[in-house]
């Protein structure tokens, strides 16, 4: 990767690691995580949580090890710069089936489905109402960009 941490950056997240690892197991999870971030002074979204952990947990376990927390800082560090939202919404997209070019559309069940197994704090059932308004129970980019926004 192009982006490193610091000596001093790679201490703090060692630290905030250690310390939201409650048992000891050597893993976080996705709330564990999300207070970790926060006391390294990063504030991602729910999505953007969604997308760092799809994108370092190979063995989908829903959990992180110290490793992979290192490769989430400096994913959200990069996608940050990037271009913000966008580029975590189109990850969001293709990781639940859509397309890269925006084209294609998810399930609804799925989207529901992962994110509730993540325990994120949207209201996914009435997000899903307000832009399926043909209940097809499949959303496009723009309404799966409208959902997250």
């Amino acid at each position: 990767m192009a982006v490193k941490l610091t000596d001093e950056e790679l201490e703090l997240c060692r630290k905030a690691f250690n310390n939201f690892d409650k048992d000891g197991s050597g893993t976080i999870d996705v709330k564990e995580l999300k207070a970790a971030l926060g006391a390294m002074n990063q504030h991602p979204s729910d999505e953007e949580l969604f997308v760092m952990v799809h994108d370092v947990d190979e063995d989908n376990s829903g959990e992180i090890e110290f490793s992979e927390f290192c490769k989430v800082i400096i994913k959200h560090r990069a996608a940050t710069a990037k271009n913000g939202e966008e580029g975590d919404t189109l990850d969001a997209f293709v990781a639940l089936g859509g397309n890269p070019d925006k084209s294609g559309k998810i399930s609804t069940d799925k989207l529901r489905a992962t994110i509730k197994a993540f325990e994120l704090t949207l209201d996914i059932d009435r997000l899903i109402r307000e832009v399926d308004l043909d209940r097809s129970g499949f959303v496009d980019y723009a309404e799966f960009k409208a959902i997250l926004t």
